[in-house]
């Protein structure tokens, strides 16, 4: 995976689509930087969060298991270990399962993973496992994504399967799937995604550009939005009854 926010953070950051080579910068809203409001007890994210890379949520597809297509973007993934990861990095993990987000109508498969070098990772091998290492995480992590929006004024998020999380077995075919969505993106068989897929790697895609024109497009990269005061967000707490 590809670490967009690191574990108890509260900036807003993920990849970039529309730029070329998709860098990692913080979302912007009306002009101003997001960051995640603090829902008791949860200090902004409570995992390593960002995205597999090589994955495609099309939204042309609908999807049989949620009734909804996709939401234009990778999968998202959930790093469950010890470590706190750092903002850009690469983190090779296991597949442990998937909850199965409904984002204003649009799936949204939240991919939960373990650093394949954690201290525990031997002892994950499936979503039962959860429990038995890290009890109450995956209880927290449905709540975390039904209320994270409320303080914006948002209502709850809704869930596939009643916020059941599915087993590892279910996730690894939704992430083949999406790869398969994947290559049909970055080798120009779909257009007017939205979606910049210049890239300095994938062989044969009609976006392959040489490594020092890509230095160049990210040297040109747009700046972010204006910051609020960051005490408003970090600081904090917002008490919220679950229905």
């Amino acid at each position: 995976m590809v670490v967009e926010v690191p574990r108890w953070t509260n900036a807003k950051m993920e990849i970039s689509l529309a730029e070329g080579l998709n860098p990692i910068k913080q979302d912007v809203k009306k002009g101003k930087l997001r960051f995640v409001a603090n829902c008791f007890p949860h200090h902004g994210y409570i995992w390593n969060y960002g995205a597999l890379p090589q994955t495609w949520e099309n939204p042309d597809h609908l999807d049989p298991n949620t009734g909804c297509k996709g939401d234009n973007d990778p999968i998202d993934a959930l790093e469950i270990g010890s470590r706190v990861a750092k903002r850009g990095e690469v983190v090779q993990v296991k597949i442990l399962g998937t909850v199965a987000l409904i984002d204003e109508g649009e799936t949204d498969w939240k991919v939960i993973t373990i650093d394949v070098n954690d201290p525990v990772a031997d002892q994950l091998n499936d979503v039962n496992d959860i429990d038995k290492v890290f009890p109450g995480l995956l209880k927290a992590t449905v709540e975390w994504f039904k209320i994270y929006k409320i303080p914006d004024g948002k209502p709850e998020n809704q869930f596939a399967f009643n916020g059941e999380a599915k087993d590892a077995a279910f996730a690894t075919k939704v992430v083949e799937e999406t790869h398969k969505f994947w290559r049909t993106l970055i080798n120009k068989q779909i257009e007017d995604t939205g979606i910049s897929c210049l890239n300095t790697t994938v062989e044969g895609s009609p976006y392959l550009v040489a490594s020092d024109a890509g230095e160049e497009v990210l040297t040109k990269s747009a700046s972010g939005g204006n910051s609020e005061a960051l005490s408003d967000t970090i600081d904090k707490w917002h008490y919220i009854a679950l229905k």
